[in-house]
């Protein structure tokens, strides 16, 4: 913003990318192409954290990791006119590897780098590892560029409040944030987006209008092993007003004009920042204590008195820093347990999860492994009626196979009811018989089978036909399995689950149900009872002793951190939450990949560490 005097309008664009997964050439080249694209039209163009390489690597961080000098040498010549850049990228500096942003500026016939920010807060929890890839960067400081002061934060530094006063203590007008934040919660906003790039907006709007200066957030798209990032960037100035918004799931340029008089506006109408600017001295002696001790650096607090206050270290401690009160129902159980969120906690927004599930089978199947066609087993059951649905969306009717499999116990309700999605989908359809197979085997090795052993014959055979007819078809099988059944261990171990993309596998089995209303679905499938259709006349309620919409409510307070005597405590059935918790526990086996010995340092999947889609 401020230059010398004058106070000129920046032009900011944020490109919103979809990276070639751990292809720096390749992305380089996108972001020459992007930068060319609004070259004369913008002052600053802002890419997303990781823009380079995509951002879930782990181990492979040390394949892509560049010289922030050496990628504004592999940018090339700037064209005319172009504009700075900031730019995510893994950075190999003092041999050492970080998440950083840099700050480039053309300059003659190359790319000058002006500031390189090195992400501090490395999330280590949930689906995020980095921490155990990269180093913490230990600097956070504003800078002057030719388009005014500004300072740059890297995704989880956002969501930490003194991250962003610092950069507005130095003086920043405009902060920049590179972001790549997989979409979470889809829970109804009423806005559309996901919760947690509705939570990115509050953040935003919060540090302008606390500041009085502007913030932009650019956020990364697309799927990486099944994490998709939404884009949804953001702009928002010192009014707390939101100048420009990206689409969501979309490769899009995210254009907004920054009037720097509006920050001097805000500021004298609400003089926040000088009030703290006074009071930091103050705030400063605060910060410095010792976390571990009540009062400040030379001992209690002289107004105290000794009767208010505690002994060291326990609750009511009256250091800035010192210990926490600990949550007396939780840790002791003296109180009740907290109630459950108001409203269902398992609502979807139905529209927005549908287009999510329809980019991430584009995504999965075209972008990051090269396949066109995808192959479904059609059951006739809403879950299999629902992949195909969505793969017939994202990648058209005609390059989608499905596949009746029937065996001879098989109900004509089903084969009815497969052909009725089919149909309606438009997909190619085959019908092959597994009958004679699975009698074979049985009547010559096995004729005393069990109908559980027979019912895992039939759901491996099937698995063994569908992945032969993707070979065939050059295409990729393309799971149906729910939450529900995953959390249960209500499945055939490498039978049901062994499809290498599943959009369903993270919804619930009443979600499930929500969806397909949604989608269309004819109501006989998604109204009929749930069932494998192993064994003639049992249903998943017969086999689970509990039913869906029983047992999701349950699921979802134990995988949300609930115990099971809170469960109880809430109101749910005592014999209900044992028998789910029971079956919860004793299936992670069926969860995971096969239990292999580690006898070396370079063990696959505990040392030797790469994403599926690397």
């Amino acid at each position: 913003m401020t230059q010398g005097d004058t106070q000129a309008p920046v032009r900011l664009t944020l490109a919103q990318l979809r990276p070639t997964k751990a292809d720096v050439a390749a992305n380089l080249e996108a972001v020459r192409t992007r930068v060319k694209g609004v070259a004369g039209q913008a002052d600053v163009m802002v890419f997303p954290e990781t823009a380079l390489s995509g951002y879930f690597l782990e181990g492979g961080v040390d394949e892509v990791a560049l010289p922030a000098p050496e990628v504004a040498r592999r940018l090339g010549p700037p064209p005319e006119d172009a504009p700075d850049v900031v730019l995510g990228f893994y950075e190999r500096w003092r041999r050492r590897i970080y998440n950083s942003v840099a700050y480039l500026t053309p300059d003659g016939d190359a790319w000058q780098v002006v500031h390189v920010h090195r992400k501090m807060f490395l999330p280590t929890y949930g689906v995020f590892d980095e921490d155990r890839f990269v180093e913490a960067g230990t600097e956070l400081k504003a800078f002057d560029t030719r388009f005014g002061r500004m300072g740059l934060l890297i995704c989880e530094e956002m969501w930490h409040a003194l991250s962003h006063t610092v950069l507005a203590l130095e003086g920043a007008e405009l902060i920049l944030v590179a972001s790549a934040s997989p979409a979470r919660d889809f829970a109804p906003s009423g806005d559309g987006l996901p919760r947690n790039l509705a939570r990115w907006d509050r953040l935003a709007k919060a540090a302008a209008e606390e500041h009085g200066l502007f913030v932009a957030v650019s956020q990364l798209v697309g799927s990486e092993g099944g994490k998709v990032f939404p884009g949804g960037s953001a702009v928002v100035g010192p009014t707390g007003d939101v100048l420009a918004r990206g689409p969501l799931l979309e490769e899009a340029d995210v254009a907004a004009i920054l009037d720097p008089r509006s920050i001097e506006r805000v500021r004298v109408a609400s003089p926040l920042l000088a009030d703290l600017e006074r009071m930091l001295p103050h705030l400063r002696r605060a910060l410095d204590r010792d976390p571990g001790r009540g009062g400040g650096a030379d001992g209690p607090d002289e107004d105290a008195g000794e009767a208010r206050g505690a002994p060291e270290g326990e609750p009511g401690d009256g250091g800035g820093w010192g210990a926490p009160v600990p949550l007396r129902g939780r840790a002791t159980g003296t109180s009740a347990p907290p109630a459950p969120a108001s409203g269902d906690p398992l609502e979807l927004d139905l529209e927005l999860v549908r287009r999510t599930l329809v980019e991430f089978i584009r995504d999965e199947y075209r972008r990051r492994r090269g396949f066109e066609r995808a192959v479904v087993g059609v059951s006739g059951g809403v879950d299999s009626a629902v992949s195909l649905y969505l793969a017939a969306e994202a990648l058209g009717p005609e390059n989608v196979h499905g596949f009746r499999l029937p065996y001879r116990t098989s109900s004509q309700e089903s084969m009815d009811h497969a052909a009725l999605v089919l149909e309606a989908t438009g997909a190619r359809a085959r019908t092959i018989e597994i009958t004679e197979p699975v009698d074979r085997y049985v009547e010559a090795h096995e004729p005393e089978v069990s109908p559980l052993r027979k019912g895992n014959l039939m759901a491996r055979l099937r698995a063994v036909v569908l992945f032969d007819q993707s070979a065939k078809l050059g295409a990729l099988p393309l799971g149906t399995g729910n939450k529900s059944e995953r959390l249960l261990g209500y499945f055939t171990w490498h039978a049901d689950d062994s499809p290498p993309i599943n959009p369903l596998g993270d919804l619930f089995k009443t979600q499930v149900w929500a969806l397909a209303r949604h989608l269309g679905v004819p109501d006989e499938i998604v109204e009929k009872p749930a069932t494998a259709d192993l064994v003639k006349g049992v249903t998943d309620e017969d086999e689970l002793g509990i039913g869906y919409h029983e047992a999701d409510p349950i699921l979802h307070g134990l995988v949300s951190g609930y115990r099971t005597d809170e469960l109880v405590a809430m109101g749910f059935d005592e014999s209900a939450v044992a028998l789910v918790a029971r079956r919860l526990h004793s299936t992670h086996w069926k969860r995971e990949l096969p239990t292999s010995a580690v006898l070396s340092s370079s063990a696959i999947g505990a040392f030797y560490l790469r994403p599926v889609d690397f």
